[in-house]
């Protein structure tokens, strides 16, 4: 394992104004293009480093719990690139990888590196791409704030991520977290988009994929979109994650299990999700659902929601087709007798078995208080 630090002969870095100034002039080089020089041009392939994932060349954010297990999901990715292995199954594309820790120390980093690499079948000594740094306990802003404008300054950490990037070329950079890098207020639209901009100044100048950890808000949990601070932070970025734990109506059943969603995607479908299972320090993922699995799961859902239908009709208990009080998923699921059935699985069933006209719904009750009910159709 290599470790990132300030080389010997290496100048002192400008100040910051000067830095920005020659960034400035390096921008200022873009021009006025037609259309119609295009024509005739290939067509420039898009470029992933995990196909629908993490886009090559820009940034990507991953939202996740304190304790979900991120910076892992995020170490195992860059070890894969260092490797040129998979990635949750996932192909990467191989390359150096960097990995800038501002939370966890090195002993901690150590512990996690000798899980995924006995998960490989590899040793430390074959992850000689892979570079380290941990910031825990030391400042880790990579910017600074301009008391008069606002505006972010690159801060001497940025300055010799660069340097090192120049140098090394990596595929892969990891930084993590945002709460400990970004030195300005996260519900700040301007500061959280100057932020990303700087990112994407690494990415594009440097070609690699960056990827930033964030945490989300409490809102952003309760909401399940798992963001946090300015909606800038979600529009700035080209692909966002969220990596979370799966729960049912507040209920764990399985704490070792995860899932990766797409929550946004400039260049791929979002949507996709990835289910995980934490096992022996590291994250594998699940099998993929197949077709069939899916036709099976659906037809059990639907032949429990039946047989629970009559079993509560039996019982005098009549069940409502609309959420709150008495809403037949909510109660069938929390019975007992759903044979593992959720939910949600049983939602499904439910609009299904409406659609096939397998039951229907009649109200019942005082003429002061009717209620609709499901009943099957005879």
């Amino acid at each position: 394992m290599k470790t990132l630090r300030e080389t010997p002969d290496m100048q002192p870095p400008p100040p910051p104004e000067a830095y920005l100034n020659e960034v400035s002039e390096v921008e200022r080089k873009s021009t006025f293009v037609s259309a119609a020089t295009l024509h005739g041009q290939d067509i420039p392939k898009r470029e992933w480093h995990v196909d629908g994932f993490v886009p090559g060349h820009n940034v990507t954010l991953i939202n996740g719990d304190g304790g979900t297990g991120k910076s892992l999901l995020a170490l195992q990715l860059a070890a894969a690139t260092a490797m040129g292995k998979t990635w949750l199954g996932r192909f990467v594309a191989g390359g150096e990888a960097l990995c800038i820790s501002a939370e966890d120390d090195m002993a901690e980093i150590h512990r996690r590196l000798a899980d995924i690499a006995a998960a490989e079948g590899v040793t430390l000594a074959d992850m000689d791409r892979l570079t380290i740094r941990s910031l825990a306990g030391e400042d880790a802003l990579m910017a600074h704030s301009d008391g008069r404008t606002g505006a972010l300054i690159a801060s001497g950490l940025y300055r010799e991520l660069e340097a090192y990037m120049a140098e090394a070329a990596p595929a892969l950079v990891v930084l993590d977290t945002l709460a400990d890098l970004f030195p300005g207020n996260e519900n700040d639209r301007a500061q959280a988009r100057q932020f990303i901009g700087l990112l994407r100044r690494l990415a594009i100048r440097h070609d690699c994929a960056v990827v930033l950890l964030a945490h989300p808000s409490l809102s952003g949990m309760t909401s399940g979109s798992g963001t946090s601070g300015s909606t800038a932070w979600n529009n700035s970025v080209r692909s966002r994650l969220y990596l979370e734990r799966v729960k049912s109506e507040g209920y764990e059943a399985n704490p070792d299990a995860r899932v990766l969603r797409g929550m946004k995607s400039n260049y791929a479908r979002t949507g996709g999700e990835i289910a995980l299972r934490w096992q022996n320090g590291v994250f594998v993922a699940e099998p993929q659902e197949t077709g069939l699995d899916r036709l099976a799961a659906n037809s059990k859902a639907e032949r429990v929601f039946l047989k629970l239908l009559r079993e509560f009709a039996g019982e005098g208990r009549h069940l409502s087709p609309k959420t709150g009080h008495g809403y037949a998923p909510n109660v069938f699921a929390r019975s007992g007798r759903a044979e593992g059935c959720t939910k949600n699985s049983l939602q499904i069933a439910m609009e299904a078995l409406f659609a096939k006209g397998t039951i229907r719904t009649e109200e019942s009750g005082p003429p002061s208080r009717r209620v609709n009910r499901i009943v099957e159709s005879e």
